[in-house]
């Protein structure tokens, strides 16, 4: 596969985009500030010469990445709103109006898994360039930092045991037709009103009944995990194909509510775990843990996000900030002289532990400094920003490696809309400057 090439020009039969367009509209700003060369070099890294098809253009790739997080945009509705917006196609490249998709909208998940979270952190490293070129962000903004953490909800069905069964008995039903093994028995209508009555039977607080159902379904796994065992156990090809679909059935049957150690919560999405950040709504999520770096000051543009991360494997607050802050100071090239936290972050592993401030910390606070920790809250807003308008809120894409991106695409599209919106404010207040300035009619 070769290199992304861009040879888009006009066409002679239609009119250009510049010429059916305002070109004073913030997304045409924002196009015309954005670095496309340095999104062209991250993007261009990940693909070697080579026979075959050259990729769409990184450009097109870049704005289409952004515009989806930045209005909250599945891949189907960005692939039809960006068909009828002229500046949609303008903000990814053309040069005159398309009236047909030059893509697929499976390309963008191809991307996505090509560039991983490395690549696409170069959106969110643009994003804060362009703020620090426009004014918006100051070097000092960058220099005093607040961390917090959040959890990224997987798109994956509350998980309850009978749930949980049911499903490993219907995908293993679905795999043995699959690979043409014959079964003694499926339990496929069987166990779904065993799953479905358990649910009643809870709602109910009926619970020596409910457990009945689960024992009911227990049995029927095990013998299914048993019966596809014996039919597979002299075919090396077969045993393959079953290894990852019995291994998750005997862990679900194994596993209970209560019990402590690592649990399958769903069956598409094995890397899912179960946080409780203790909230009265969710006492519970299912996901991962997202740590968010934001300004403690208030810097004219809006709270951008200076650094996303997604950290699996549940870890203690505390033991992930020295990465992050490290990770963060290489993304923005500012070195953190002030960090804010929250208590969860106390026994933290960051090196410098005088730069760090726990929120309510009494000794060697100064007025400016308690001014600071004040504003150590303006994390959380932005958060909730983050997961109602920019996708984090639920995560639709597959694996660590989509959880991982998810967190540093919603930081970028928070961040461009920030400034589209510093945009429209300086417009409107050039607009004001002129009214002031021309001269009124006097009336005669």
């Amino acid at each position: 596969m070769s290199k992304p090439r861009d040879e888009r020009h006009k066409d002679l039969f239609r009119p250009a985009l510049e010429e059916i367009i305002d070109l004073g509209h913030p997304l045409v700003r924002l196009a015309r500030e954005i670095d496309w060369d340095f999104l062209d070099g991250r993007f261009s890294a990940v693909c070697r010469s080579g026979p075959g098809q050259p990729p769409l253009p990184s450009r097109l790739v870049a704005g289409l990445l952004i515009l989806k997080h930045m209005h909250d945009l599945s891949d189907e509705a960005l692939c039809a709103r960006w068909l009828e917006n002229p500046y949609y196609q303008f903000f990814c490249g053309e040069e005159s109006f398309c009236h047909k998709l030059p893509f697929d909208r499976s390309s963008l998940s191809r991307w996505r898994q090509r560039l991983g979270e490395e690549q696409l952190s170069a959106l969110l490293q643009e994003s804060l360039s362009v703020a620090h070129k426009t004014g918006a962000l100051s070097s000092k903004d960058m220099e005093r930092v607040a961390v917090d953490t959040t959890v990224q909800p997987k798109a994956v069905a509350f998980p309850t045991d009978a749930r949980l069964l049911h499903k490993a008995i219907v995908m293993l039903g679905k795999q043995a037709k699959k690979h043409n093994v014959p079964l003694r028995q499926s339990y496929a209508r069987v166990a779904k009103r065993a799953a479905l009555m358990a649910g009643r039977y809870s709602h109910a607080k009926q619970f020596k009944r409910h457990n009945r159902q689960l024992k009911f379904l227990r049995t029927r796994l095990g013998r299914l995990v048993r019966d596809i065992r014996r039919k597979t156990e002299h075919d090396a090809e077969l045993r393959q194909a079953f290894a990852i679909p019995l291994a998750r059935a005997d862990q679900i049957r194994r596993q209970k509510q209560r019990q402590r150690g690592w649990k399958l919560y769903s069956w598409h999405a094995p890397e899912v775990e179960c946080i409780g950040k203790g909230k009265a709504k969710a006492p519970y999520e299912f996901g991962c843990k997202v740590s968010v770096a934001t300004p403690v000051t208030k810097p004219k543009g809006g709270q951008f996000v200076l650094h996303t991360k997604a950290l699996h494997g549940n870890p203690y607050d505390g033991h992930s900030l020295g990465p992050v802050v490290a990770e963060m100071q290489k993304l923005t090239g500012v070195e953190a002289r002030r960090i804010h936290v929250d208590k969860g972050y106390r026994g933290h592993n960051y090196p410098n532990k005088f730069r760090v401030w726990l929120s309510g910390q009494v000794r060697r606070v100064t007025k400016t400094i308690r001014r600071e920790m004040k504003r150590r809250a303006a994390v959380e807003p932005v958060i909730g920003h983050l997961k109602a308008e920019h996708r984090m809120e639920r995560n639709y894409l597959k694996g660590r490696a989509g959880d991982r991106a998810n967190a540093v695409l919603a930081a970028a599209g928070y961040n461009f809309n920030l400034l589209i919106r510093w945009f429209e404010a300086l417009l409107r207040a050039l607009i004001a400057l002129i009214l002031a300035i021309v001269p009124r009619p006097q009336p005669i």
